[in-house]
């Protein structure tokens, strides 16, 4: 299978070659992190930092409160990056069954951080990485993007759980799931499955810029619990996730 190879980012055509293959790749933290610093990712710390002021999902059907969120939709065109105005987040229980068939309204991501050189670095990217690994007869004249703040907490009394509703699909077409920050945090394994839900891969994001990238109409994947190393303190893992969608 063939793809625009000129138009992938240089750091990131071996994952392009394993996208393509095998429907996702995982990409360790310094590859990652030059291909963002090439597109102009700057000020990290003061991104990372913005994890620290997540709301708390209030629309987890297992009644849990171990998961923290903002969300925000941009739209993308031709290489220009254009925010939307908030809008609820929505997935048919088809994808979701555990939180599906409502509108979720989070609390917006904070406007600084919609407007980041890493939210911005990190859209150009796979902007560029999907664009080049969509066929030329189906791809868009523009996507729809979805950025997803997550943090997922732990103690000693509760497991965190980073995907509660089980191996899925998120009914988009591209997904890119990069690390923001582990704390005291054990396990966290990504699963990857293909389409009849036999295993394919699995791998832990440790590092901060560690990735997964997942072409979402082609295999499951999801996340092991979590659960704190030292039970008497916090532990948390924060993930920037982002999704692409023909517009």
């Amino acid at each position: 299978m063939t793809f625009d190879a000129c138009s992938v980012p240089s750091h990131l055509k071996s994952a392009a070659e394993l996208l393509k293959m095998n429907g996702f790749a995982y990409v360790q933290a310094p590859i990652m992190r030059a291909t963002l610093q090439a597109a102009g990712l700057a000020d990290w710390d003061r991104f990372a930092a913005s994890w620290d002021d997540l709301g708390v999902d209030r629309y987890m059907a297992d009644g849990g409160r171990y998961r923290r969120r903002r969300f925000a939709t941009f739209a993308v065109r031709g290489g220009e990056v254009l925010r939307k105005r908030h809008q609820p987040h929505y997935q048919s229980r088809d994808y979701n069954p555990l939180n599906g068939g409502i509108a979720r309204w989070f609390d917006p991501v904070i406007e600084d951080m919609q407007r980041h050189p890493a939210t911005l670095a990190a859209i150009r990217v796979c902007d560029q990485l999907f664009t080049a690994l969509t066929p030329k007869d189906t791809r868009p004249d523009g996507w729809h993007v979805e950025m997803h703040q997550f943090r997922i907490e732990a103690n000693s009394d509760i497991k965190g759980e980073p995907t509660p509703e089980g191996m899925h699909q998120d009914g988009v077409d591209w997904v890119l799931a990069l690390l923001v920050r582990r704390e005291n945090v054990a396990s966290g394994e990504t699963r990857i499955a293909d389409l009849q839900r036999n295993s394919i891969g699995d791998f832990i994001l440790t590092e901060p810029f560690d990735s997964a990238l997942v072409d979402d109409a082609r295999v499951y994947h999801g996340v092991t619990s979590i659960h704190a190393l030292d039970p008497t303190r916090p532990a948390w893992r924060d993930v920037l996730i982002m999704t692409f969608r023909r517009e």
